[in-house]
């Protein structure tokens, strides 16, 4: 049976594994029946006992259901993908600001790597209208291959599924086709979204990105997760075009755990840890 949330508490909500499905050697899915209130592209704060606490958005959502996809990369990480079926987990939020949908609107979905997660809900609920591009580093990486009815553009960095190249390659080529888009939404490694950011600055198009920073409270505290002017957590993760051009940590540079301002090669080197 599943239990009705209807106010964020700060407190973890406890919740057993309903199901763990794996996706590939690096991801696994975890599935709670649980009614969660959410907009495509928020997060929850996801506490394994005795580990730590992380940000990971929704990949799935219904009515009584969610579920939260994990890549193995950390510490922590390891340990979430652990849990099986029974084991128990603490829950805040949802937070933060999600996508904004107009279902009129032809739109672009680009996706990169594990930037697929937050993304999945946002099809699922407009799921018409799209050209959906979807590349990672190799074909082990593509999350969810079979999970769309919408056809989907793949590509991966060393040609091993789809074309062989980048995501912002075949967006360009779309565009330059002459195809009319009033919105591109994307997530991925920060370089990606910045071209994609590039792109669509070029060719007038609006965009929304969801980005990834540090983050310790969820709710806009802490300022952990600052990007420029922004906090990430209560003013994103989601941002528009016109919150990314006033954005100059955009691509360049984040906070760590202590404090200290480092480049973004630094930092998601020290987020693999």
């Amino acid at each position: 049976m599943s239990t009705r949330h209807t106010i964020i508490d700060q407190k973890p909500v406890m919740l057993k594994v309903e199901k763990k499905q794996v996706e590939s050697d690096s991801f696994a899915t975890l599935f709670f029946n649980y009614s969660l209130p959410f907009k495509p592209g928020q997060f929850v704060m996801l506490w394994v006992p005795g580990i730590d606490e992380k940000p990971y958005t929704i990949s799935f959502h219904s009515k009584t259901k969610f579920g939260i996809t994990i890549e193995a990369k950390g510490i922590f990480s390891q340990k979430a993908i652990e849990l099986d079926r029974g084991d128990l987990i603490g829950i805040r939020g949802p937070f933060g600001k999600g996508f904004d949908i107009n279902d009129n609107n032809k739109i672009v979905i680009v996706a990169g790597g594990c930037g697929m997660a937050p993304l999945a809900t946002l099809v699922e609920k407009v799921n018409q209208n799209i050209t959906f591009i979807h590349g990672a580093r190799s074909k082990e990486y593509i999350l969810y291959p079979d999970r769309f009815d919408t056809e989907r553009l793949f590509c991966t960095d060393n040609g091993s599924f789809g074309h062989k190249g980048l995501v912002t390659d075949i967006l360009e080529e779309q565009i330059l086709f002459g195809r009319h888009f009033d919105m591109v939404y994307a997530c991925g490694p920060e370089i990606m979204m910045y071209n994609v950011f590039k792109i669509c600055e070029k060719h007038n198009i609006p965009c929304q990105i969801s980005l990834e920073r540090y983050m310790r409270c969820g709710f806009g505290v802490c300022g952990a997760c600052v990007c420029g002017r922004q906090v990430a957590c209560k003013d994103g993760p989601v941002f528009g075009s016109k919150a990314l051009r006033n954005m100059k940590d955009f691509n360049t540079k984040a906070l760590l755990k202590s404090g200290k301002d480092v480049d973004l090669s630094t930092y998601f080197s020290w987020r693999s840890q």
